[in-house]
């Protein structure tokens, strides 16, 4: 039996692909016996940041040609996304509890997975570790213990607003550039209002964290408020852009705030790039300032909690498994991938390459022109500057650099990684 250790987005897809493929696994889950500080659901696939799996833009996007790759692969945390969608213009974004009780009721459930409610304290000594960002304390301690260099950063999450709360009258329904269906609500601020937020944000009183929390702050997560003290401009020219929208009067707003749906229903709503780790009283009063948001009803504050990660190009192999220990797996977030799609993504392969080495198979590593390959090989590839890395255009191995028009060099290097993708499952199955 191999023991598949926590049950995030990795370690269902680890899980599920290894049952899925005659495997007998025990899922090792500590809820509901015990929670980090930022989960509070029993269900497996909690997202707690943002109901956002990103850009479902496959010749466009890496993010989406990344989930592309993995429903080629069956993956299950696609099959759930599909299953639990709402309306979010280009971006694939689900109702959070419908989306981890999909997956939960698929692991329950199968015959050759068993769930095991307990917290794991030690390595085992055959499995996939895939605890996350808050991996916990005792096993946190067991892997510095043997490596020495696990490191702590800060992840931040936006805070939620009951829609009903919001007046409309100040805000306009626009998806940039045209793109989907109308699916965001903008919040636009004229230069003043936009001036008075920023002094507010910048000023207001940050949440005192625990020492062992004090760390790096990535900047894929970067605080809003952190953002904002770079420079009044910031975020408008980053999170807060107008560009793409147009108000009623058919001019363009001087900033704008978006609202995403956070449930199908559209009566919860999420900030939009506003993580934060101010204290909950300044966030009511900070966002307040907001015109559209002026009364609103705060479901849930942003917050700002540890996330645990190794060094990897020290640690791991490309095929995710400990250089030391070959039938020890590390996946998700704490391997370096940064973002759901990806952890995702990193478990589903931990799952495909410990089956492979179960049969007694060397390892088949995704090629470097798809996003799994490349990814596989950002995390395995010495440098001294390791950070979390998302996927991105970057990553990917070079090609069509003669091809000017940046929308048709994307389309040509997804659908090259759509026919790799397609070969590295025809290796898998040799």
């Amino acid at each position: 039996m191999i023991e598949v250790i926590g049950a995030g987005l990795a370690g269902s897809e680890a899980a599920h692909f290894l049952a899925e493929h005659g495997a007998t696994v025990a899922l090792v889950e500590m809820k509901p016996k015990k929670f980090t500080p930022a989960h509070r659901d029993s269900h497996f696939c909690e997202l707690v940041c943002s109901n956002s799996l990103k850009s479902d833009d496959v010749y466009g996007n890496a993010c989406g040609l990344l989930k592309e790759e993995m429903r080629s692969l069956g993956s299950v945390t696609m099959a759930a996304a599909e299953a639990a969608r709402v309306p979010a213009g280009g971006a694939l974004a689900v109702e959070r509890e419908k989306f981890a009780a999909y997956v939960t009721e698929k692991l329950r459930s199968h015959p050759n997975i068993t769930v095991v409610e307990r917290e794991q304290t030690e390595l085992p000594a055959r499995g996939i570790v895939a605890t996350g960002p808050l991996t916990s304390d005792a096993l946190s301690g067991a892997i510095a213990q043997k490596y020495g260099n696990a490191l702590c950063f800060y992840d931040a999450s936006a805070p939620i607003v009951s829609a009903e709360s919001v007046d409309f009258s100040k805000t306009f329904t626009e998806d940039r550039y045209g793109r989907g269906t109308g699916d965001y609500v903008n919040c636009p601020f004229t230069r003043e209002e936009y001036e008075a937020f920023v002094s507010a944000l910048v000023t207001a009183e940050r949440a005192n964290l625990h020492e062992f929390e004090k760390g790096e702050i990535f900047e894929g997560c970067m605080p809003v408020e952190v953002m904002a003290s770079r420079g009044k401009d910031t975020l408008r020219f980053g999170t807060f852009k107008p560009v793409g929208l147009t108000l009623r009067d058919g001019t363009r707003p001087y900033a704008v705030l978006q609202l995403r749906k956070e449930n199908a229903a559209g009566t919860s709503l999420g900030l939009v790039g506003c993580q934060t780790n101010l204290k909950f009283g300044e966030q009511r009063r900070v966002f307040s300032l907001i015109p559209a948001l002026a009364h609103a009803e705060f479901e849930r504050y942003g917050v700002m909690h540890r996330n645990t990660y190794l060094r990897s190009p020290q640690i791991l192999n490309a095929d995710f498994s400990a250089k030391d220990e070959p039938m020890l797996f590390f996946a998700g977030q704490m391997t370096g991938v940064e973002g759901y799609v990806e952890s995702a993504a990193s478990g589903l392969l931990a799952g495909i390459h410990m089956w492979r080495k179960l049969g007694g198979k060397e390892p088949v590593i995704p090629p470097a022109t798809t996003v799994m390959g490349a990814l596989s090989r950002y995390i395995a590839t010495p440098n001294k500057d390791f950070q979390p890395m998302n996927a991105n255009y970057g990553v990917l191995a070079g090609g069509f650099e003669d091809v000017r028009d940046k929308k048709e060099r994307r389309r040509l290097l997804a659908e090259r990684a759509l026919h790799d993708v397609e070969r590295f499952k025809s290796q898998l199955l040799g």
